[in-house]
This record gives structure tokens, sequence and C-alpha cells, in this order.
């Protein structure tokens, strides 16, 4: 059992996360940035943090936030394990270091994005990650494997775009580009949990 935990925790924390997130939009009351008076949670147009707070955006209480805050923990815990057991797959000593301190500050500091600390730790936590994403790319380039060097650029690259949408405001398309980053970053995580090992990135 032991065994099993450790092999797939990554997994297990992403799809528990997953679910929680899941019926926390399905206990949102309603209500949009563009509408207050919207009934459900509008995938096009709501944002996960509107699943964080106390009263859904119409006014009403926010039944879904227990579940939402959970998510986060449970999606905290497993993109950390992520970059720790990344550390352990790259032999270089800097990025060795780096990526441990990138996954245990996600385990530490991620979830604190479902609290009022909000704003703040998104700029922190997205540039952690993104630094972790950075080196695992770079490293990627030592492989053989075609799919893991398109995976992480197309990763970094709908990142970086989701980033400049946030800082210049475009709600409406931020909301799309918001499921389209976690998604893909969730698939990118578990694909190379699971499928790639520490020999292929020696084979250069």
């Amino acid at each position: 059992m032991r065994y099993f935990l450790k092999k797939y925790a990554v997994l297990l924390s992403l799809a528990i996360a997953s679910i929680l997130i899941l019926i926390a939009t399905l206990q949102y009351a309603g209500g949009t940035i563009q509408e207050k008076n919207t009934i459900g949670f509008d995938w096009s147009r709501n944002f996960f943090s509107n699943l964080f707070q106390e009263n859904s955006l119409n006014g009403l209480p926010n039944l879904g936030r227990i579940w939402a805050i959970f998510g986060m923990i449970f999606y905290s815990l497993g993109n950390g394990l992520f970059f720790i057991n990344m550390s352990a797959k790259i032999s270089d000593k800097h990025a060795t270091l780096v990526l441990k301190i990138v996954g245990y500050s996600e385990i530490l500091f991620n979830f604190l994005i479902a609290t009022p600390l909000h704003d703040s730790m998104v700029a922190i936590t997205s540039t952690l990650t993104l630094l972790g994403l950075f080196y695992i790319t770079i490293f990627s380039f030592k492989t053989s494997i075609h799919l893991l060097k398109i995976g992480c650029v197309l990763s970094m690259l709908v990142f970086y775009y989701s980033l400049f949408l946030y800082g210049t405001g475009d709600w409406a398309l931020l909301a799309i580009m918001q499921k389209v980053t976690i998604i893909g970053n969730i698939l990118l995580v578990i694909s190379i949990e699971h499928f790639v090992e520490k020999e292929d990135f020696h084979l250069k």
C-alpha cells in the first residue's frame, strides 16, 4: 500500500482535486463578473476563484466553498510532489535544488490562493511554477521524447498567455484560458510523472 501511494501520489492528489472542484462548481449558486443574476457555475464566464468566496456573486451562500478549498489543497499537493519527484529525475545539482524549492513551495503556499491572499499568491506561485516548468522544459530537450518537448513548450506558452490576459484585465477570455491552462497542466504533469523516467534525461 505504501508503494502504491508513493507511486501514484501525484495522480491521486490531482484526481481528488479535480473531483472536489467539480463538486464545488455544482454547489455554486451563481453569478459572474459580467452578470450577477446567473444560475450555477458557468465554465466560460466564472473563475475558479469565485468558488473560494463565502457568497456566490449573485449574493447567495456559496455551498461549494469548502469543497473548493480542499480541492485546492490537493491540487497544491499534487503539483508540489510532481516537482519534488522531478528533482530526483534530473541529475543537475542546480536544477534539482530549484525543483525541490518549487515543489515544497507549491505544497506550503499554493493553496493560499483560496484565501484573501489570492492576488499576491497568484503572482508568487505562478512565478515559481513557471520557473520549475522552465527547468523541466530545458532538460526535456536532452531527451529523445519529442512529445515531451512539444508539451512543455506549449504548456509554458499557454501559461504565459493566461498571465498576459490576467495582467491586461481581459476577464472574458481569461475565464476560458484559466481552464485550458489548468487542464493542460494536469495532463502534462501526469504524463511526465508516469511516462518519463530518469534515464530519459541522460540520452544526450
